[in-house]
């Protein structure tokens, strides 16, 4: 049998195995839910691994995960000191600093409606805005480190940010309002009591959506400038020198950051918003 049969062999139990547990008897166990994503992912690998070998493909074109592995367990050095330059100082920071200007200018916002009127289609325009063009010039604005990152970083966050957490802010009805108006409270006292509150779903899903565009718009900066680390800093010389499994290894440690990233948020929310219908089982 060629590794080409043999992987649509894998392919083929593989699909019976997770098929078996999503609608046999164990379907409702805890475990389930972690088992199947897991084999899922292990026969993508398992198939990926054995077609490119199978079908002689070149490493400048595809290397095999078995090649991406061993060039990462060799390179943990300069993948971690890649990942603390990307991740830890220019998408982290920019994360926080664009989150926090968003959350406070939305307070501001939906405060005074004229600039809700005004400021909400300026943030459209704005987050239509291609990072392409925008990188280069705030990489000559503020340099070639990390501080050129954080601020593409927070130029692709702030808006999206925005927009949901003046919808939230918005979100509570006529009754509820007229309700605290009833008690005697006053703005600060319905904007802590009622309105934050009902608006952390909207301000979480603005938080989850910029942690993947924090992490895109660092390693995309890096691309235009960058000193002698960091992901987009790696990624672009090692396609240069078509050493691919580089690539490959540097796209893991992003896609395990942004999913860890994501994950913690996703977390937080879940002890923050325990109360809302969606985190109910």
């Amino acid at each position: 049998m060629t590794l080409v049969g043999l992987a649509l062999v894998v392919w083929i139990a593989a699909w019976a195995f997770n098929s078996w547990l999503s609608n046999g008897p164990l379907a409702n166990a805890r475990w389930t839910g972690l088992v199947v994503p897991v084999v899922f992912g292990l026969t993508v690998l398992a198939i990926w691994e054995l077609v490119v070998r199978g079908l002689a493909v070149p490493a400048v074109i595809l290397p095999p995960p078995s090649a991406i592995l061993a060039t990462f367990g060799t390179s943990l050095p300069i993948l971690w000191e890649d990942f603390a330059q990307t991740f830890l100082k220019g998408a982290l920071a920019g994360y926080v600093i664009g989150c926090g200007a968003a959350f406070l200018t939305a307070i501001v916002v939906d405060r005074y409606d004229f600039l809700r009127q005004g400021l909400l289609p300026v943030g459209n325009f704005m987050a239509a805005l291609p990072i392409v063009g925008t990188a280069p010039i705030l990489v000559m604005w503020f340099g070639f480190d990390w501080q050129s990152k954080a601020a593409v970083v927070v130029v692709m966050v702030f808006f999206p940010m925005l927009v949901n957490t003046v919808s939230g802010l918005r979100d509570t009805t006529t009754m509820q309002r007229d309700l605290m108006r009833t008690y005697g409270a006053s703005y600060l006292q319905t904007l802590i009591k009622l309105r934050l509150p009902a608006a952390m779903p909207f301000i979480f899903n603005g938080l989850k959506i910029a942690t993947t565009l924090a992490l895109i718009g660092a390693i995309v900066a890096e691309f235009f400038g960058s000193p002698t680390r960091g992901m987009g800093f790696r990624i672009s010389t090692s396609v240069g020198q078509l050493a691919l499994d580089m690539v490959w290894a540097e796209i893991v440690v992003a896609a395990l950051a942004g999913s860890l990233f994501y994950g913690t948020v996703a977390l937080i929310e879940k002890g923050v918003t325990f109360w809302h219908p969606s985190q109910r089982k």
